[in-house]
């Protein structure tokens, strides 16, 4: 939306942009009655049943984790728990959906916080899996749609670290970057329909060692899908919702096919919804299929796939300007093409445009905006048990994206002569790779050792399409095809790059105690992304050359201590320390957005100049905190501090119409927080949670920007609110289950130097569950009620998608969903 040096307005940007700082213990498993006694055996056998600090990314779900250092015998028993196996199918019934209506969380060990599928479910169906964190302490998730579809308007921070700062894997599965249009990952969202997510696993803070990431800077997330029944069946779900939103989900499990165990699923789902205001829509198809071959008693080959495809028209940006005069009402055109070709053409602005003075009126809104997005991801688990002490396990993945990011552009006219164009950035990547390691016990350790190696061809164009005179043909959509009258008519740029990715992870786990849990180890991280622009067109960008260069990111010695002690029952001290690293962003001239990347600069020789002086992102993470947990409450408390060296940052100076954008090394910041946290369950079936989050995050040092200093020493960071308080009740009673969740956000900078913010805002939302049980052929029919935003609040959500400024206002705000009702029918069979 706003003009990057003289290159071109940038509405869609592209940025590209522990373990555990930071553990908000405080949400569990936990059951209104004791558990039956052989679940309760299965997570005494098991009590990792996520991945803890030291378990393979490529565990699969339910497998014990290494920290448990079961024995093989132990391993197989909490595998096949005998007990369960033997009850009759009514109680293994009855128990799972007891188990499944009463879990809030999951069991959280150490400083790991456990989202279960339980949890998944009181979502709305097809909402993007990043929202379901958004109730842990210390992680703040905005979305400007209510499902959070378009993910141009969505973001998530943990503890203050943006989502292209975080370590993200699927089954094992890199997916690093999260960000709008990166081309160094994956977004969750378009990575596996939520619906067949078994559970999510959120370690805050630097990172384990073994998490395969060259994005992790302040926290990892594992998402992990559910594994095909052991019967043949399926799964049918039908959504309704405000605003035309209708969503299809239907899911077939083979069952075991053979007397090895073999076993498959395949699913399907098609999300549409409108937009709150103004025309356009966001659609999304996607298919999930996995398959898993049981080896022997003690291992496993698991495969897994994923194609999406999303054309999401987005919403306009704001800037605070825009709000005070207009008010949080305007949109793009689309579908009105008449008047945003009127508007383009300098003859017509909307009521007030005009008054808009820190920028062209006529970039307030376009004709219309969004993206259109085609990814393929697959993945082979090897998990095998060679003996009952050395274990093996390996990750082999490949995925591909195809992305076209789009806006109406009123500065290009056509060269059909009609006064807009259709300006479409075009990245792509083509990923392949693979995380390896062995895990051998040896009395009461576990080390393992490893490697994992990625190599990822990427690529970037910017490049305008021909719209139509008025009255001569339907207008270029903003999802494409671009072509409908000719091939583009101009190009900027393109750059090409190659990032190689090596990392080398060694570590202990170390049980002297029984209640003693004690993990050392370190991880040495080498990135070298080679290339840059391969076209530049001087007319167009208005510089004679583009960046074009290597830029390695390399540490041999990134160590990793932690510390777990059950000291009575139902008490936990445990502590955190950790270094950890993030490579470079890659990203190209004119697609700064939120995203510091040093080829996005205006010039070779800006570009030549960072190679000397640029240092890649470090952090020193420290974490102790406490827990505690009875039938009746569950109670955490988590202090943590974080220095980071070398802090890049994209910032905005200039005017709002045309901005210049740089990377800034502010060269150190300091984080300290603290998190708290209790679940109460007062009477049967109800459960009441409540957390604070408190974050102090600033700069160190002032710095230089577009040759002018600026006193950013002191200053907050921007984006992340200071303070938070999330408060939910659950209340079950027999088939029926209400629940009721509100969050508090205080303000959140807005400007580096702190002179504009955004209020804070309350958000709730509401709901309702009834489960009918069987008929006939459908087994388990539920119907589920929601409200998004019940009390109708007006906030912002997603802000700094095309950058933060460095002083003042600017057009990077994105206003959050009206009040919205949700309905869905869901069926086995």
């Amino acid at each position: 939306m706003m003009r990057f040096l003289t290159i071109s307005p940038a509405r869609k940007t592209i940025p590209t942009s522990s373990r555990r700082l930071l553990a908000g213990g405080s949400l569990f498993l936990f059951t209104l009655s004791p558990l039956p006694a052989a679940l309760s055996a299965a997570h005494a056998a098991q009590p990792a049943s996520t991945p803890a600090p030291g378990s393979a990314p490529g565990s699969a779900p339910g497998s014990a984790a290494p920290h448990a250092h079961a024995s093989a015998a132990h391993r197989r028993a909490a595998a096949r728990p005998a007990a369960r196996r033997a009850a009759p199918a009514a109680t293994r019934a009855a128990r799972n959906e007891d188990v499944s209506i009463v879990a809030t969380r999951g069991v959280s060990h150490d400083t790991e916080q456990v989202v279960t599928r339980a949890a998944i479910e009181r979502m709305v169906g097809g909402t993007n899996p990043l929202k379901s964190l958004a109730q842990l302490p210390g992680v703040s998730f905005s979305s400007s749609d209510a499902l959070g579809l378009d993910t141009w308007g969505a973001s998530i921070y943990l503890r203050g670290y943006f989502m292209d700062q975080l370590g993200v894997t699927l089954d094992g599965v890199p997916l690093n970057d999260q960000s709008y249009g990166s081309v160094n990952g994956l977004n969750i969202l378009t990575a596996v329909i939520p619906d067949d997510l078994g559970r999510e696993s959120v370690s805050q803070g630097a990172g384990a060692v073994n998490l395969p990431s060259n994005s992790n800077l302040g926290g990892t997330m594992q998402f992990f899908t559910d594994d095909p029944a052991d019967h043949i069946g399926g799964k049918v779900s039908q959504g309704f919702g405000s605003y035309a939103m209708y969503r299809t989900y239907a899911r077939f499990d083979s069952g075991r096919l053979n007397a090895s165990g073999t076993k498959f699923f395949a699913s399907y789902a098609r999300d549409y919804e409108g937009k709150y205001q103004g025309g356009g829509s966001d659609f999304m198809q996607q298919a999930d299929g996995k398959l898993v071959q049981p080896i022997g008693h003690d291992s496993s080959i698991s495969a897994f796939f994923n194609w999406s495809d999303s054309a999401v028209w987005g919403y306009s940006d704001k800037s605070l300007e825009i709000l005070n005069k207009l008010g949080w009402r305007v949109e793009s055109f689309y579908p009105n093409y008449a008047a945003a070709y009127a508007t383009a053409a300098g003859t017509y602005l909307p009521p007030g445009w005009d008054q808009i003075t820190g920028q062209d009126p006529k970039t307030v809104a376009f004709y219309d905006a969004g993206q259109h997005t085609v990814d393929y991801l697959g993945g082979l688990n090897l998990d095998f048990a060679l003996t009952d002490r050395l274990r093996w396990r390996t990750t082999f993945y490949g995925h591909s994206d195809t992305s076209y990011l789009t806006y109406g552009d009123p500065n290009t006219p056509s060269a059909t002569g009609a006064p807009l164009s259709e300006e479409v950035w075009q990245p792509r990547q083509q990923r392949m790779g693979f995380d390896t390691a062995l895990q051998y016990r040896l009395g009461n350790h576990t080390i393992e050792t490893g490697v994992w190696y990625e190599n990822n061809i990427q690529t970037s164009g910017q490049y305008w399409y021909n719209e139509p005179l008025l009255g001569q043909g339907a207008p270029v959509e903003t999802v494409g095809p671009y072509d409908v009258y000719g091939p583009a008519f101009q190009q900027s740029y393109n750059f090409a790059w190659t990032t190689n990715t090596v990392q080398y992870h060694l570590m202990d786990t170390w049980r002297p105690l029984h209640n003693l849990t004690v993990h050392a180890g370190f991880k040495t991280l080498a990135v070298t992304t080679s290339g840059g622009s391969d076209y530049n067109n001087p007319d167009v960008t208005g510089v004679d050359s583009l960046p074009n260069g290597s830029l390695s990111t390399v540490g041999a010695f990134l160590p990793h201590v932690s510390a777990n002690w059950r000291f009575l029952p139902g008490h936990e001290l445990y502590f955190d320390l950790a270094e950890n690293m993030r490579s470079y962003v890659v990203g190209a001239s004119g697609a700064g957005g939120y995203s510091a990347s040093p080829w996005s600069v205006q010039d070779q020789p800006t570009f030549k100049q960072l190679q000397h002086t640029l240092r890649p992102e470090r952090d020193w993470v420290y974490l102790v905190g406490y827990r505690y947990t009875s039938k009746r409450i569950i109670a955490s408390l988590d202090g943590y501090h974080s220095d980071i060296s070398h802090k890049l940052i994209s910032a905005s100076v200039g005017t709002l119409n045309n901005p210049v954008a740089s990377v800034i090394d502010t060269h150190s910041a300091t984080m300290n927080g603290v998190d708290a946290g209790l679940t109460l369950v007062p009477v049967r079936g109800l459960s009441i949670f409540n957390t604070v989050s408190y974050n102090h995050a600033t700069y160190g040092q002032n710095v230089l920007a577009g040759q002018q200093y600026y006193p950013l020493a002191g200053k907050k960071m921007v984006g992340y609110p200071e303070f938070m308080y999330k408060t939910s009740a659950i209340y079950t009673y027999g088939p029926a289950q209400v629940h009721f969740d509100a969050n508090y956000y205080s303000k959140r900078e807005f400007s580096y130097l702190n002179d504009t913010h955004i209020p804070g805002y309350w958000l709730a939302n509401a709901g309702a569950r009834y489960r009918f049980g069987s008929y006939g052929a459908m087994k388990n029919i539920t119907m589920d009620f929601n409200v998004y935003n019940l009390f109708n609040a007006k906030y912002i959500a997603m802000m700094g998608e095309n950058g933060f400024p460095m002083s003042g206002d600017y057009q990077s705000l994105e206003r959050g969903a009206v009040r919205e009702y949700f309905g869905t029918v869901t069926a086995q069979f």
